[in-house]
């Protein structure tokens, strides 16, 4: 059997043609969350009282800074990399919305611009219908008061969710299993309740 050397650029024990999937587990930003976000920052801070609320802002941030380094630090062959972030859609807007946010204060998505900066291609990730049924369920779930709403709508809600993050998740698996080609690295940002 014919031994040949290993280009330069491919990193070693990496068979050609293989692809590679990094799982990089995060927690979303205030500044992720859009017109979300004050209505879940009132309702973080009301459960977890001022100083508890930021106590966890600090931690996410410490979490962010881990991320950061520990992308840095496995020197990807970057023009070969694509990146999928969730609660990005397939729309062809998506440096548009990554720039947006990160102009922002998203961490999260300033890491993405980095990363493209490098030679990486952000890929749009996730269903535009599916993101605008999880806005519609979450903005309901925020404009009814807790007192008016049923005891027995709960669990109902709770299930239109869990469906909603498990129909995600599939066209997520389905969407990095037809773009990710062979000898592509990919890098997966998802948020941890996926």
């Amino acid at each position: 059997m014919e031994r040949r050397n290993q280009p330069a650029s491919r990193p070693p024990n990496r068979p050609a043609g293989r692809r590679t999937l990094i799982l990089i587990p995060v927690i979303h930003t205030q500044a992720d969350m859009g017109a979300l976000s004050e209505p879940i920052q009132r309702m973080k801070v009301a459960k977890l009282g001022k100083k508890d609320w930021q106590r966890n802002l600090e931690l996410v941030n410490q979490l962010w800074t881990h991320i950061e380094q520990t992308l840095e630090g496995l020197a990807l062959p970057y023009e070969r990399v694509r990146v999928y972030q969730d609660g990005l859609p397939v729309c062809g807007h998506e440096l548009e919305i990554v720039s947006e946010l990160a102009k922002a204060g998203s961490r999260n998505h300033r890491l993405l611009l980095k990363l493209k900066q490098k030679g990486a291609t952000i890929m749009g990730t996730e269903s535009s219908e599916l993101l605008v049924e999880e806005y519609q369920l979450l903005q309901q779930a925020f404009s009814a008061p807790r007192s008016k709403v049923p005891a027995r709508a709960a669990p109902r809600r709770r299930s239109l969710q869990d469906s909603l993050l498990e129909r995600r998740d599939q066209y997520i698996g389905a969407r990095i299993d037809t773009t990710l080609q062979r000898g592509e690295t990919g890098v997966l940002l998802l948020g941890m309740l996926h």
